[in-house]
Formats: C-alpha cells, sequence, structure tokens
C-alpha cells in the first residue's frame, strides 16, 4: 500500500501540468532556433526540426548581403522607434501618472476619464486619422509618422497613476518641499525613483508594442529604408511565393527580431525586485 501522502500527488500533477505548459511555451521558439539554419530546401521539406544540415552562419551571411543589407537598416530603425520611442513615452506618462495622482486642479477626474477612454479605442482604428494628421503636417514617409505616434500610451497613464498612489507616500513629498525642493525636483529626484518599477513597467510595455508595430508604418511609410524590422520581413515573406529563397531570410531574421525583446526583460527584470519595498515609509 503506498504511503505517499495527497498533497505530494497534488504538487506533482502541479509540476508535470506546469512543465508541459513551459514546453508548449517553448516549441516554437526552439523551431524558430533550429529553422533559422536550414536551407530552402529543407524549409520547404519540412525538415525544420532536424538536427541535420546546421548551417546558421550561412543564413546570416546571406541575411546580410541580401538587399546591400536592408535588413540591418530595418532593424537599426526598429530600435530607434522602440528605444528612444519607449523611453520618451514611459517618461511622460510617469509625469503624467504623477500629476493626476499629486496634484489637485479643475477637471482633473473629466481628464482622467478621457485617458482611460482612449484605453479603449484600438490602436489600429486611429492609423488613418493619424494619416490624414500627419499628412497635414507634411511628415508621411518619414521618420517622425512613425517616431511621435509612439509617444502617447493612454494605458501607460493609467498605469502610471496606478503605481504612484501605491509607491509614493504623501508624507514624503511633503518632507521634500518643507526642505526645499521644488515640484520638477521633487518629481525628478524622488518621485521618479520611487516609482521606477512602475517606469520600467510601461518602458517594457511600449518598447515590445512599437517593436512589434506592423499597422502603423505600413500605413505612413512607403520608402523602405525607413520600415521596421516587423515591415520589412513582411515584405519579404511576401514575395516567397515568387522567390522561394527569401524563407531562409525571413525565419533568420524573424529569430534575430526576437532579441532585443528578451534582452530588454532580462535586463530590466532587476528593477522590479529592486523596487518592491521602495514605496515603504521608514
Amino acid at each position: 500500500m503506498s504511503t505517499r501522502r495527497p498533497w505530494t500527488l497534488s504538487k506533482g500533477a502541479v509540476n508535470g501540468v506546469l512543465v508541459l505548459a513551459t514546453a508548449y511555451t517553448l516549441l516554437p521558439l526552439g523551431w524558430l532556433v533550429t529553422a533559422a539554419a536550414k536551407s530552402t530546401a529543407d524549409l520547404l521539406g519540412g525538415r525544420s526540426l532536424t538536427a541535420a544540415n546546421f548551417d546558421l552562419g550561412q543564413n546570416l551571411s546571406d541575411l546580410a548581403s541580401a538587399g546591400d543589407g536592408i535588413y540591418f537598416r530595418w532593424y537599426l530603425n526598429s530600435l530607434l522607434y522602440a528605444g528612444i520611442g519607449s523611453l520618451l513615452c514611459a517618461l511622460v506618462c510617469v509625469g503624467a501618472g504623477y500629476a493626476f495622482h499629486v496634484f489637485s486642479f479643475p477637471g482633473k477626474e473629466t481628464l482622467f476619464g478621457l485617458v482611460l477612454l482612449g484605453v479603449l479605442v484600438p490602436t489600429t482604428a486611429l492609423a488613418l486619422p493619424m494619416y490624414l494628421l500627419a499628412s497635414e503636417l507634411g511628415i508621411v514617409n518619414t521618420f517622425w509618422a512613425v517616431f511621435l505616434p509612439s509617444l502617447v500610451n493612454p494605458f501607460g497613464v493609467y498605469l502610471a497613476r496606478v503605481f504612484c498612489a501605491g509607491y509614493i507616500p504623501g508624507e514624503v513629498l511633503e518632507a521634500a518641499r518643507t526642505d526645499g525642493a521644488g515640484e520638477l525636483r521633487t518629481f525628478w529626484s524622488i518621485g521618479l525613483r520611487m516609482v521606477m518599477p512602475g517606469f520600467v513597467t510601461v518602458l517594457l510595455f511600449q518598447f515590445t508594442a512599437i517593436w512589434n508595430n506592423f499597422f502603423l508604418p505600413l500605413v505612413m511609410l512607403s520608402d523602405n529604408r525607413l520600415f521596421p524590422v516587423s515591415l520589412g520581413l513582411f515584405t519579404w515573406n511576401a514575395q516567397t511565393r515568387a522567390f522561394p529563397e527569401y524563407y531562409p531570410l525571413v525565419v533568420t531574421g524573424a529569430l534575430l527580431a526576437v532579441v532585443p525583446l528578451v534582452l530588454a526583460f532580462v535586463l530590466l527584470q532587476r528593477h522590479w525586485k529592486a523596487g518592491l519595498t521602495a514605496g515603504a515609509v521608514k
């Protein structure tokens, strides 16, 4: 007769389910890693998961030479759009959330309600109005047509206000004002530091959204030298029926496109751990 306790069986079952879920989640990434090292014949022949004919270096070389290195131009564009855009957007969102939390002014809750209303509007529905505005400003098919809309994120403002309410106690702000610090100095030296986990959260959300953004660049841009990597890979993938040699380029490019997202989450996760008690009143 078995002497194993029921909780042991339950723990084993839960761990088994978690292992299966992890394997299911990582399977597409594993396919991408192996497929990125395959030739056109292997990909079309369904041999993308085999260990034979593993030649990632050749695919990377072909990717670098295709279109005079246009892929890495797309890659640089995406880093500029997503890197600078997410950093400035996170700063704007945290500043707005801090203002909504700390200050009292007429129409405050009404204005915040409009921010929440903006959360409900899908970004794809705003692409055409933004195109018309960009056309009026004469910035269509320029870097700014994609970059400027990325600085606005209503959900980031809402999230920043929630973080400020939980991480920034009023006593600390009053102490800073008593010591003679101005509002801008208080926000920059105290408020922003205490709400750094919220800043990093908004930054990561926006970085991911901009990096994966496809529809807005598709509407705004016609010059392929300004394409982000998502739109560039789409144009290559659309040509694979006529030019099958693009298949390895698309898969290898997709593998490289995942790297910044993984690095961003790995390198910035420490800010969440460091800021868990940042709002505590000592």
